[in-house]
């Protein structure tokens, strides 16, 4: 498409918008106009005619862990909570390859792709021996795919010797892993409303990582100017070993680490008391939610509206695809409706309750304001959906079928005005031969 051309995504069968009835004009990748019933555009524009799909902001996944993709529903780790899932799945990680990894990144950045994902983070803090390079693996995937990507550098430097649970064989060294930190958001971190990579960095735990490397990577964030994340109060175990290990709550132990502020979002948020959502809330940290991940591994119910009203931002994450076991982040926008709504009744969440935790409450756990809204001025990241499915037949409101009726593929994608996904297919990417090569990756791993 020509960039320099404006385009009108005209007359959408339904659009996540107000006042956009008759659709969006895009010009050099920004929304320029909404054009409201009865309106015509004021800019010269060609059009896209959009009456069979459904318009929504490009979702946005704010956690995940791509290398899993290569360890999907694996017996080993069925039917087991966060910390034995944990054991019986390390020594598998600790066969990944430079190799596996590209093949795990290509798959699972292509299915959210597919499923109208237009940014997605990845945690990635496993570095067995020969895999020093991941975050340059995966920066290269995002930038063939033309996917938007907030990659963070995660770690590990507490192992079972240290009374961890990952294998010696898979954590780094402090001083290996803030180098590293160093070298890639140098080498990757971009800057301003346009970014398409960025990096984040991401201790993993606060049982895979000590305490000075909680404080350092904190003042390294500081100094740097990027984003922290972290998985926080998963389970009532990691609740219990903080206790135990460190004197608090998990909370009270990274607001010690210097962790409590806006630069920090995280993962899961499921065990946190009333006292501490107000003060997530005042420190305007965010929240990932990921609804699949926490029911797989049964380790609660994140309490969305209650955080919500005490000031905390959400957003959603797939997770990694060894605990939710898909890449599908529309899916997932399904599991949260369904769970939440299940937790607080109809009358405190709608499907556009869902779908706005999966647009602009990503966005903010991001920090990028500029994305997760349809609205002059914004970024063009878009997902488009045709409901001509047979799940979708008979169906009455547009955006509600999206979520109701299990929409699960994006007809069409565009990121920053470039059409990404078309007729549902990822140009140039043939699915076949990844699947294939992927899955004799997968085996190879799981078997050693």
């Amino acid at each position: 498409m020509d960039q320099t051309r404006a385009i009108w995504i005209k007359d959408p069968l339904a659009i996540l918008a107000d006042g956009a009835e008759r659709g969006i004009v895009v010009r050099q990748g920004r929304i320029v106009e909404l054009v409201p019933k009865g309106g015509q555009p004021a800019t010269s524009a060609a059009c896209f005619e959009s009456g069979g799909h459904v318009v929504l902001p490009g979702l946005i996944n704010t956690h995940h862990h791509f290398y899993q993709t290569l360890t999907r529903a694996l017996p080993a780790a069925l039917d087991r909570e966060l910390f034995p899932w944990l054991q019986a799945l390390y020594p598998v990680w600790a066969r990944l390859t430079p190799e596996n990894l590209e093949l795990g990144v290509t798959v699972a950045m292509s299915e959210l792709l597919l499923s109208g994902c237009t940014m997605t983070t990845d945690h990635h803090y496993v570095f067995p021996a020969g895999l020093e390079d991941a975050v340059d693996i995966e920066a290269a995937v995002t930038k063939r795919l033309g996917m938007r990507a907030l990659l963070t550098r995660g770690s590990m430097n507490r192992s079972q010797r240290d009374g961890g649970l990952p294998p010696e064989s898979v954590v780094q060294d402090e001083d290996a892993i803030l180098t590293d930190s160093e070298r890639v958001v140098a080498k990757y971190h971009q800057r301003g409303e346009e970014a398409m990579v960025q990096i984040a960095l991401a201790p993993c735990s606060p049982f895979s990582v000590t305490t000075s490397l909680m404080k350092a990577t904190a003042a390294l964030a500081d100094q740097l100017d990027v984003r922290l994340h972290t998985h926080l109060a998963e389970t009532e175990d990691e609740n219990e070993f903080c206790q135990q290990i460190h004197g608090c709550r998990p909370l009270d132990y990274i607001e010690h680490c210097g962790w409590l502020n806006a630069r920090s979002w995280l993962a899961h948020g499921i065990h946190f008391n009333a006292a501490e959502m107000k003060r997530l809330g005042r420190a305007k940290t965010t929240i990932s939610h990921c609804a699949c991940s926490n029911q797989i591994l049964a380790s609660g119910c994140c309490p969305v509206c209650d955080m919500e009203e005490a000031g905390v931002g959400i957003g959603l994450g797939v997770d990694g695809s060894a605990s939710n076991d898909g890449s599908n982040l529309m899916q997932e926008v399904r599991a949260a409706f369904l769970l939440q709504r299940a937790r607080y009744g109809v009358g405190r969440v709608s499907h556009k309750d869902a779908l706005r935790w999966a647009t602009k409450g990503s966005a903010a756990c991001v920090g990028r304001a500029e994305l997760g809204e349809i609205a002059v001025g914004k970024i063009a990241d878009l997902a488009l959906f045709k409901l001509d499915e047979l799940r979708f037949s008979g169906h009455g409101d547009p955006l509600a079928a999206l979520v109701l009726c299990g929409a699960h593929r994006a007809d069409r994608v565009m990121v920053g005005g470039k059409w990404v996904v078309l007729d549902g297919a990822i140009p140039g990417l043939d699915v076949s031969d990844l699947i294939r090569r992927h899955s004799a990756a997968a085996r190879a791993m799981q078997y050693g």
